[in-house]
């Protein structure tokens, strides 16, 4: 005769068997499998619609002997861009072409984000200093900029930029700095081992720096003892750097710019329509940045504060080492939004005749006549920045939330 053990009682609220495997139920009856229905039903009409706009945008075209397709960008180009980050002459292709217009705006998008970003925290952050002056400042700053339109605000620096400052003969001289109507002139170095050295030291230097913070974050967490976040990091690489420029012998060699009779010659320059829509977009998307930043710091309990000064931390230490690392949960959501507000609004720079991809479609557009293709193309590529920019903002999130028990 078995003896009973309490081995065999089930546990409390379970059966003495394993539960029969759930089985799918695809009965009209079932919430999920009409939820799958209606999901397929929602998918298939949306197909239809595009494809039915697709097909007869391209049927009204053919009737009337409207080209398509996106073969011309295999052909010659026939125009000249004024401004390009690599050499682009009128006989090359037209997706090189497009290729510039994409560079053109990556580089004022990028440049204007973390210019835009800088001086934006450091108004945000103004707006609460014990001055009463720079407070003041920052106020009329971000009332001022932010209720003007972008596009007034880049037509009125390009009229800066062309008509107050002095011709080229003229130019505003600080060292081998040439300020005038052609633009910023500035010496470039001669490009050599030395630089390509440069550029490989970057990679070790980056991942130094990463490891330093990591390790500073860590004592920081553990002992309390705050040390350099962002400019002993960013020394590390610039010393990995000129350690790779030194190796690759040590390179000095500079173009300096020179006046020409016509012209500022040789060295780089930076065109005036290209300072415009950087110091229009940046001035304009700081003002915004400025007050999510404030909104995100007035956000964190004032207790915070008071805990920070009864610590010892001047208000230094406290705005970087308490509030902003807990203001980042509110600033980074709408600080995501200003950065794509900044790279599309950068399309505006058409009106002032700076090459972004906006202005090299339009260029293409009249010469070929594939209206449809040229505007896919800008769409494409807006919608990819777009997308990339929030992927990025999102991971960035994700990493600086508050982590909860």
């Amino acid at each position: 005769m078995r003896r009973f053990s309490f081995r065999d009682t089930p546990p409390e609220g379970t059966m003495a068997q394993d539960n029969p495997p759930k089985k799918n139920n695809w009965s009209w009856r079932s919430q999920a499998f009409r939820g799958l229905i209606y999901q397929v039903i929602a998918i298939t009409v949306i197909a239809g619609v595009v494809w039915f706009l697709a097909h007869n945008t391209l049927t009204n075209m053919r009737v009337r002997g409207i080209q398509s397709g996106f073969d011309f960008l295999g052909q010659a180009a026939g125009f000249d861009i004024g401004e390009s980050l690599f050499p682009f002459d009128s006989g090359e292709s037209y997706w090189r072409a497009f290729w510039v217009g994409v560079t053109n705006t990556l580089r004022v998008a990028v440049l204007g984000i973390v210019l835009a970003t800088v001086l934006g925290t450091l108004l945000g952050v103004g707006r609460f200093s014990r001055n009463a002056l720079v407070r003041g400042l920052c106020l009329s700053y971000v009332e001022f900029f932010r209720n003007i339109p972008v596009l007034l605000q880049l037509l009125m620096w390009y009229v800066i930029m062309t008509e107050v400052l002095p011709m080229s003969s003229e130019a505003w001289q600080i060292g081998h700095f040439f300020l005038s109507k052609g633009g910023v002139n500035y010496p470039i170095p001669v490009w050599q081992t030395g630089q390509l050295w440069a550029a490989y030291g970057l990679l070790p230097g980056l991942l130094l720096g990463w490891l330093y913070r990591r390790w500073a974050v860590a004592r920081f967490e553990a002992t309390g003892q705050p040390r350099s976040m962002v400019v002993l990091p960013l020394l590390i690489v610039l010393l990995a750097s000129l350690a790779g420029w030194a190796l690759g012998g040590a390179p000095t060699e500079f173009n300096f710019p020179k006046r020409g009779e016509f012209a500022i010659e040789n060295g780089g320059a930076l065109t005036p329509e290209f300072m415009a829509v950087l110091l229009g977009l940046t001035l304009y998307t700081a003002s915004f940045i400025a007050e999510v930043v404030r909104g995100g710091i007035a956000s964190v309990a004032r207790g915070q504060s008071e805990a920070a000064s009864a610590l010892g931390l001047n208000k230094a230490q406290e705005m970087r080492l308490v509030m902003l690392p807990q203001a980042l949960r509110v600033i980074i959501p709408p600080l995501t939004n200003q950065y794509l507000n900044l790279t599309k609004n950068s399309s505006l720079a058409v009106a002032i005749g700076y090459p972004d991809v906006v202005s090299i479609a339009n260029t293409a557009l009249n010469q070929t006549g594939r209206a449809v293709e040229c505007i896919a193309i800008v769409m494409l590529v807006y919608l990819t920045t777009s997308l990339g920019t929030a992927l990025l903002m999102n991971w960035y999130n994700s990493r600086s939330a508050i982590k909860e028990r």
